[in-house]
């Protein structure tokens, strides 16, 4: 981990790495104000570690100390791993197989067919990633960029009242008490910290991921990027493969790169099509076996029978394994089977 190397006392790389800022690069780019607010040590401090960081990232260090930036020990990257936070999707079963949720410092690609809820769990997770750190979250804001035209405010709204209502309905249970209006999420605030784009082209769509790098760095509370969906224009208005081939993949190491050096979560949502395998055809994710190895993690959303399943495909840390969802009005929550359903009637 590149802040183990900085000549800083332990309780500040500790305040540092529980703060998300594990590179140097996120370090010295900071301004002294927010690096004291987010750390909660004085500015004067504050400075140090940004001119420390600053010169751990030139030449010269690098050819004194003898390391490469970058380099970290096996014991650093499992340490990462093992505190690395998560978004929850606000259902307990997928939450299971994923791990806590949505991994940040990753890129997520969840694909299904038409209906299967890939919009809905976006807006979820959009809404989610605002649940305040008190309460188990991470108090950030999200960009929504909609390719398709499929971005539902009203549906993000009817979302954002479920979950404002479930927050204070866990906070004064644990509580005993209503807690005051201020200490928890408005459904009016969880809209503003949804950042939109709509793109209408591939050039558009490569254009913003260009601009993200320097937008976060001015909006450092963004801690999720969902791009749905990740395919439409590639598929629409490409002839020449080789070239969409090499766009996408440097599109993908730009978003790798920003989960990495944001200490945030990037979720693509993707389309199926027909593939011709041993004889038949059959459903597949959309862009290709290249494509395929550009995400972290993959999820499938399949439909069984009239339960929609959620199954772990590709992830260098998850098993592959499968658990059952529900869209409802409230948003994505636990399925609930038609056996589970007609046990409940019965027993009321």
């Amino acid at each position: 981990m590149e802040v183990g190397r900085l000549p800083i006392s332990a309780a500040q790389k500790g305040k540092l790495i529980s703060a998300g800022y594990t590179t140097l690069s996120s370090i010295s780019s900071l301004s002294p104000t927010l690096l004291s607010r987010d750390l909660n040590i004085s500015e004067t401090d504050a400075l140090e570690i940004i001119k420390h960081a600053s010169l751990g990232g030139t030449m010269d260090d690098c050819s004194s100390s003898g390391a490469i930036i970058g380099a970290q020990t096996a014991w650093d990257v499992l340490h990462e791993e093992e505190s690395a936070t998560r978004i929850t999707t606000s259902s307990v079963d997928l939450d299971h197989i994923l791990g806590g949720g949505i991994s940040c410092c990753e890129v997520t690609e969840i694909g299904g067919v038409p209906g299967i809820g890939k919009t809905q769990i976006g807006i979820q997770l959009a809404v989610n990633v605002q649940i305040p750190v008190h309460c188990g979250g991470l108090g950030g804001k999200a960009i929504y960029i909609d390719t398709e035209g499929s971005f539902m405010v009203e549906r993000v709204l009817q979302i954002a009242q479920a979950c404002a209502v479930e927050m204070s309905t866990s906070y004064a249970s644990s509580h005993n008490s209503l807690p005051p209006s201020h200490i928890l999420m408005q459904p009016e605030d969880i809209l503003e910290n949804i950042i939109y784009f709509r793109v209408c082209s591939y050039t558009e769509q490569i254009a913003l991921v260009n601009y993200l790098d320097k937008f976060i760095s001015e909006h450092r509370e963004v801690k999720l990027v969902i791009i749905d969906s990740i395919t439409f224009h590639f598929r629409q208005d490409f002839d020449d493969l080789a070239l969409r081939t090499r766009l996408l993949g440097g599109m993908a190491l730009k978003l790798m790169k920003l989960a990495k050096k944001f200490v945030l979560a990037v979720v693509l949502l993707n389309q199926v099509t027909t593939k011709y395998t041993e004889g038949s055809f059959q459903l597949s994710l959309a862009l290709g076996d290249s494509w395929s190895h550009a995400c972290t993690n993959r999820i499938i959303l399949y439909w069984n029978c009239d339960e929609r399943y959620a199954y772990i495909d590709k992830s260098p840390s998850l098993r592959s394994t499968s658990a059952p969802y529900a869209v409802t009005s409230s948003g994505i929550r636990n399925s609930v089977s038609k056996c589970q359903q007609i046990l409940r009637t019965q027993a009321t």
